[in-house]
């Protein structure tokens, strides 16, 4: 089992950033990817950046130049710099891992933390 624990989010102008932060424990020894989803009302969820053990990150298009993903392999953190924050960037944002099983992929989520944008 793999524990996810945000912090971070809240409300926020037009324009403003925000950090979010997710601490990784329990059976962390053979996560790979971490990464951060978002859910807005009324929306699906869906992926905002994730990143490798290695370095390797990826963003959905609407994000790139605004957010920024790191890691700390030795802490078993996963960050998100949020910059130029707009009004459909507010959502409920999850910290992600998964674990490949002999079953499938097994994902993990955080509690979800709110972020608002609105002036």
């Amino acid at each position: 089992q793999v524990q996810l624990v945000e912090s971070g989010g809240g409300l926020v102008q037009p324009g403003g950033s925000l950090r979010l932060s997710c601490a990784a424990s329990g059976s962390t020894f053979s996560i790979d990817v971490m990464g951060w989803y978002r859910q807005g009302s009324g929306k699906e969820r869906e992926l905002v950046a994730d990143i490798t053990r290695y370095g390797t990150a990826k963003y959905t298009d609407s994000v790139k130049g605004r957010f920024t993903i790191s890691r700390d392999n030795a802490k078993n953190t996963v960050n998100l710099q949020m910059s130029n924050l707009k009004p459909e960037d507010t959502a409920v944002y999850y910290c992600n891992t998964f674990k490949n099983t002999w079953s499938g992929r097994r994902d993990y989520w955080g509690q979800g933390t709110q972020v608002t944008v609105s002036s």
